[in-house]
């Protein structure tokens, strides 16, 4: 599995945003698809909400890649 850091500005991120911005889905119609599919792990557990908030230290798995959100 192949792990990688994002930088996002702001207090959070939500799942749906942070998906597409990292390049794990190339739209945000396929990131709700996908994340309503049960596909997506937030921290390691199944999530389907596409409004989650990511934050400092969240993590993000979906085909194989791995994101962790970093706020600055």
């Amino acid at each position: 599995m192949s792990e990688e850091r994002i930088k996002v500005e702001g207090e959070f991120i939500k799942l749906q945003d942070a998906l597409k911005f990292s390049g794990l889905c190339e739209t945000g119609g396929h990131a709700k698809v996908v994340i309503q599919n049960g596909e997506v792990k937030v921290n390691g557990e199944v999530c389907t909400m596409r409004g989650k908030k990511l934050r400092t230290g969240d993590t993000a798995e979906f085909n194989g890649r791995k994101i962790e959100i970093i706020m600055v």
